[in-house]
């Protein structure tokens, strides 16, 4: 008996890595799909690193609602590198194989980063309607302090659900195939390929993920104060709306088979287009941000024409 039971588990760990199937019908325009999504990685890095650098650089733009958007972009650029570049070598090289470490470690990194925008967002709502609602009491609710506060616990918050999450899931077996039906090590795909009882698990992300959804709808303004709000927030409302919306549609029914080639395009929203936008959603219609983009382009050509000098 004892000899079984150590062949037993011996067989229910010798999965030692994963293999990413990525996008295989398109996998033959690998060189061109890998330009268009470097070139989207590049410019999305680029956009919010532009919003960290000015909100740090101006003066004007150190208040708790630029704070907030600084840490959103920094939060942006570190999830979309824990997914595309290793997107990018499946493109480029087909280099699908990906240790049982590393894949865990991904998908804690990219949950929990994903988690800490989530609370960000309901921040940020928050945030934004005591300033066009409650203008008066704004000050006296928001400042430096409470806005680093904030991000102090939307990142332990995030770090202690995502972290129990991730070891329940890491603590399953996994003795039969090895192929995650993603481009990443998604918790949901790693879920279905496991040969244990999954239903907690399955319980603990729906229960997060819903938990997530109501803070940031309760934090919205509420029905009466929206139409008031909603042509300043109209753009927080998007970003919203597309991050939200492709995360329920992958993780509600996390086993759900059937859908697992539209849950890989509705993750890309959230790598790939979500990222790619919210430097031009947040900073198109903002006035201070132009201004500030304005003053740092005229300080860097006064730079120049002293050096020629």
């Amino acid at each position: 008996d004892q000899e079984l039971d150590a062949e037993l588990t011996e067989n229910e760990t010798t999965i030692h890595e994963f293999i990413l199937e990525g996008f295989p019908a398109i996998q033959h325009l690998g060189n061109i799909f890998f330009l268009m999504h470097l070139l989207a990685y590049l410019a999305s890095v680029t956009g919010n690193m532009v919003i960290i650098i000015i909100t740090w650089a101006d003066h004007h733009l150190q208040t708790p609602m630029y704070i907030l958007l600084s840490t959103f972009s920094f939060s942006e650029c570190c999830l979309i590198t824990t997914v595309i570049p290793k997107l990018l070598s499946i493109f480029l090289s087909g280099r699908q194989t990906i240790s049982f470490t590393s894949c865990f470690t991904q998908a804690f990194s990219f949950l929990f980063l994903g988690s800490i925008i989530f609370f960000l967002m309901a921040v940020m709502s928050f945030d934004q309607y005591l300033a066009i609602c409650k203008p008066l009491h704004y000050p006296a609710i928001m400042n430096l302090r409470v806005s680093f506060l904030l991000v102090f616990f939307c990142n332990a918050l995030s770090f202690i659900f995502i972290l129990g999450l991730v070891l329940k899931v890491s603590q399953l077996s996994f003795c039969g195939p090895n192929v995650i039906s993603h481009f990443f090590c998604d918790l949901g795909s790693l879920i279905h390929l496991s040969c244990s009882d999954t239903g907690s698990v399955e319980m603990y992300v729906s229960s997060l993920l819903y938990f997530n959804i109501v803070v940031t709808i309760v934090r919205l303004p509420s029905a009466r104060e929206r139409q008031k709000a909603f042509s300043t927030c109209s753009s927080h409302l998007t970003v919203l709306s597309l991050m939200y919306g492709s995360c329920v549609f992958i993780y509600v029914k996390p086993k759900q088979t059937n859908r697992v080639d539209s849950n890989r395009e509705a993750a890309l929203v959230n790598t790939v287009v979500t990222p790619l936008l919210n430097p031009v959603i947040y900073t198109l219609r903002n006035k201070l941000v132009h201004q500030a983009l304005r003053d740092a382009l005229s300080r860097v050509r006064l730079q120049k024409q002293n050096f020629r000098r």
